[in-house]
């Protein structure tokens, strides 16, 4: 583990003082990228940008062109392995890590050392918000690589936790952990963390008699989900967490703290975050429940900076004080705009479509596969969700039709539930997807 020279803050800077440091690392942050980077020297070039002070500060950042995650892929694919957006020298490089890769071939991002302690106080600051702290027995199921979320690792070492690794692939040794070890908390994926309950209980074990005080969950939607999250809370006894970030920006984030009121942004002094439509593109003024999609800009990284980057989480925000005191930002993720369909007009979140159908429980555990009729965005209705129901029950037109008219409801589109016998639907350890084209046509 690397040590931290300086100790992480879980504190809430004053805004007005945190906006003008920020603003004035934004314009070292530009004049940075003009210098290092060929991807944004042109990139600004085409924007008309040809010099730092040309581009203003963070009030006039709206005025400059996104990134997005399709650039970032050209860029490694014209000069591999790290992109024509590497801004450091190769030498500096002191960690690399990759994402899965949707076309076969995976997406690095490398980091310097000054980038992995940003990322490990940033991910520190998160997960103690949570009430998480030294001497606390932590089991995660986060494999150390390649995968961003291994960093996390270190920022619980970071706050001085008694770390328990199990990674994932290996249920029945956490489950072993759970009833030997009584830690106070687990780190895993909310679907993850419903997997473990189950199995647990398949095998004879209840995951209340573990002891565990609070589970922290990430990597996917599911963690603020009301339902989803009484359930996890009712089955284990304890208090469910949730953080968030992204590979390309920084692991971690996001993190909520004990009011449990939504997650914290925990990257102050580190990036710059916006909110903006997902399909125009135009800012949205961050306000409590406004709506949007988040796009970052970093203000001090060295290996990969992004200007501007669009992440894809859609999201709803808080800006007034929460009722733990912090005055910071707070999001919770409605879904992922690559996950989106499109039914006549109407923006699907499969989340969104889980958290309607969790209202059932107990008639239904909560797994559920939006199974489109074809490839690609636009669907036409009903759209099929297929729902499994509880150990021992069996379909129910009468429980389908309920399903159904509440999903017309809340979300305004026409469905068709298929109701399956409890363990139809594929498990996993890690994160389960809830989008199945295995039955659609083409687009």
């Amino acid at each position: 583990m690397m040590t931290i020279a300086h100790p992480f803050s879980d504190t809430t800077p004053d805004a007005g003082a945190q906006r003008a440091a920020d603003d004035a690392a934004y314009r070292v942050q530009l004049r940075y990228l003009l210098e290092r980077s060929d991807f944004y020297r042109a990139k600004l070039a085409e924007a008309g940008i040809a010099a730092a002070d040309a581009a203003g500060g963070l009030d006039a950042i709206a005025a400059l062109p996104f990134t997005t995650k399709d650039e970032l892929r050209q860029s490694q694919h014209d000069l591999p392995p790290f992109g024509r957006h590497l801004a450091a020298d190769r030498s500096a490089v002191m960690r690399v890590f990759s994402t899965s890769g949707t076309t076969g071939v995976p997406s690095y991002i490398p980091l310097t050392r000054g980038d992995v302690v940003d990322w490990i106080t940033i991910g520190s600051r998160s997960y103690a918000r949570s009430g998480l702290g030294a001497g606390d027995g932590l089991i995660t199921t986060y494999n150390a690589g390649p995968f961003v979320a291994g960093l996390a690792l270190e920022s619980f070492q970071n706050i001085g936790v008694t770390h328990i690794p199990i990674g994932t692939g290996n249920t029945e040794r956490l489950v072993t952990a759970l009833r030997l070890l009584k830690p106070q908390a687990l780190a895993c994926t909310p679907s993850y963390a419903a997997y473990i309950a189950e199995w647990a209980r398949g095998h004879g074990f209840d995951v209340r008699q573990s002891g565990l005080q609070r589970i922290l969950v990430a990597g996917e939607p599911g963690g603020g989900e009301a339902d989803m999250r009484r359930k996890l809370e009712e089955t284990y006894g304890a208090k469910i967490y949730e953080a968030m970030g992204l590979g390309d920006v920084a692991a971690s984030l996001w993190g909520e703290c004990v009011a449990q009121s939504g997650m914290h942004f925990s990257g102050a002094g580190f990036a710059h975050v916006e909110l903006i439509d997902p399909d125009s593109g135009r800012p949205v003024p961050l306000e409590d429940d406004a709506t949007g999609e988040l796009v970052y800009t970093h203000l001090r990284r060295q290996a990969a900076p992004m200007l501007r980057f669009r992440s894809r989480d859609h999201v709803r925000v808080w800006t007034s004080p929460c009722a733990c005191g912090r005055s910071a930002l707070r999001v919770r993720c409605i879904g992922r705009t690559d996950d989106m369909l499109i039914v006549r007009g109407v923006n699907v979140f499969p989340s969104a479509v889980r958290e309607v159908v969790n209202r059932f429980r107990p008639a239904v555990n909560g797994y559920i596969a939006v199974r489109p009729s074809k490839r690609g965005v636009k669907q036409d209705p009903p759209l099929r969700i297929a729902v499994e129901l509880v150990d021992g029950a069996v379909p129910d037109a009468a429980l389908a039709g309920a399903i159904a008219d509440a999903v017309r409801s809340a979300l305004l589109f026409t469905a068709e539930i298929m109701l399956l016998p409890n363990g139809t639907l594929q498990r996993s350890e890690y994160k389960t997807k809830l989008l199945d084209y295995s039955e659609a046509g083409p687009a």
